[in-house]
């Protein structure tokens, strides 16, 4: 082990507590879509301590806005900046991204959480609250491994760059903006809760409307009538077979321990106003997972046909069809090759500290790495510290010791990516 890795690994054992401390003040920060401020404000203080070079910046203006990768409800994103932080280094080495989005999904229904979901409380190990997994406890890790860097004296020669932003949980338009402002680098890892396995390559997804007709009538005649709740039922079981068929094209090894790789997910339905008439129209909304080599638009086209291929089949539908729309919030997918010196980087330094080898993996979900690798031609990694099960969950933890490792193997990728002057 080289001097310069002993130091970074030394500074981060007797340090740990100020990464505790850190990340416990950034759990007690609500962090929730539109307040997102306060929680930057604790980050953007630590990288001036830290004396990074800093961009902070309100997102906004037609760029952003007409790009064709921006999907996003939200109206403006005034009062909740976009933070970049850069480490410059000396020169000839690669440079990094270091990717982490500080929002948080909602907190639910608070009586669920056997702990304050702002408290920030810690037991058996574990630090719990909202966002500890999903994923501030990977903008702790991310921040504690630049801080062994700087605290250890070592001048890198690939540049740092540092970005904590917004919106990743509404469809990346953060990460978006940073790319339009000119953010690239030669790698990037984003440190998502991961369980500590490493993901090469992560599933896009779409959100889909489908509203399916159907013709009122009283319920005591409901032969009067077409129920859209029974034409839904037949467009569900489509969209069931429809996942069978596009699961069964999937070869890829990396998803071999997960049972559908890229899920249809109906997260939404409603129907009917009253129960003795019978229902003249069905909305159904969900989830379409979208594999990491494969094209939005080509997925997009294969469940329109799906639904197609139903409206034909059907007699009332034929002169009724159900109709289609893509709203809300999409994640690109996101892949890069498993001998890629990024990977081979990080899967070195997980072997130094760990002592065996990394499980490697395809993302179950979406990640800002889509938009990170696909519009800023930035070859992207996903892997950090934190519960998968855990994330969007009452009593969300993440395991303290898995955040002190990831922020080595995390510092460690960095010094052999970047270079040092000592070499």
């Amino acid at each position: 082990m080289k001097d310069e890795e002993i130091k970074i690994r030394s500074w981060l054992k007797a340090n740990r507590e100020k990464g505790i401390k850190l990340l416990k003040k950034m759990v007690q920060e609500n962090s929730t879509r539109g307040n997102e401020s306060s929680t930057q404000a604790v980050i953007i203080e630590k990288c001036r301590q830290l004396g990074l070079k800093l961009d902070i910046w309100e997102m906004g203006g037609d760029e952003l806005k007409n790009h064709p990768a921006f999907f996003c409800d939200r109206e403006n994103f005034e009062g909740n900046p976009n933070l970049v932080a850069v480490l410059k280094g000396t020169g000839g080495g690669k440079s990094i991204i270091l990717n982490g989005h500080i929002d948080v999904v909602p907190v639910g229904d608070e009586a669920s959480w056997k702990h304050d979901p702002f408290g920030g409380h810690i037991e058996d190990g574990k630090l719990y609250g909202r966002g500890a997994t999903d994923m501030k406890g990977g903008n702790a890790a991310l921040i504690l491994a630049m801080e062994s860097i700087i605290a250890s004296g070592i001048e890198l020669k690939g540049d740092i760059i540092f970005q904590s932003v917004i919106e990743e949980e509404s469809g990346g338009a953060g990460s978006l903006a940073a790319v339009l402002r000119g953010y690239r680098a030669d790698g990037a890892i984003i440190p998502e809760p991961t369980n500590m396995k490493i993901f090469p390559k992560q599933q896009g997804s779409m959100w889909f409307r489908i509203t399916i007709p159907g013709k009122a009538a009283h319920g005591g005649t409901r032969y009067e009538g077409v129920s859209a709740i029974e034409k839904a039922v037949l467009a569900v079981k489509k969209l069931q077979q429809l996942e069978k068929t596009r699961n069964n094209k999937i070869t890829d090894p990396l998803y071999k321990s997960i049972p559908i790789p890229i899920p249809i997910n109906i997260g939404k339905i409603s129907s009917g106003e009253w129960p003795s008439s019978v229902p003249d129209v069905a909305v159904i909304e969900g989830r379409m997972g979208v594999a990491p080599d494969e094209n939005m638009e080509e997925a997009q086209l294969e469940m329109e046909s799906c639904i197609q291929e139903l409206n034909e089949q059907d007699a009332w539908l034929k002169d009724n069809p159900i109709k289609i729309e893509w709203f809300g919030a999409r994640w690109l997918p996101g892949s890069l090759q498993n001998d890629h010196p990024l990977m081979n980087d990080l899967v070195n330094s997980f072997i130094e500290i760990k002592g065996k080898e990394p499980v490697i993996e395809a993302s179950p979900w979406g990640t800002d790495g889509g938009i990170l690798s696909n519009v800023g031609h930035t070859p992207t990694v996903v892997f950090g510290p934190g519960v998968t099960e855990a994330a969007h969950d009452a009593d969300e933890y993440i395991v303290l010791e898995d955040l002190f490792s990831a922020s080595e193997i995390i510092a460690l990728t960095i010094l052999r990516w970047c270079g040092s002057g000592s070499e």
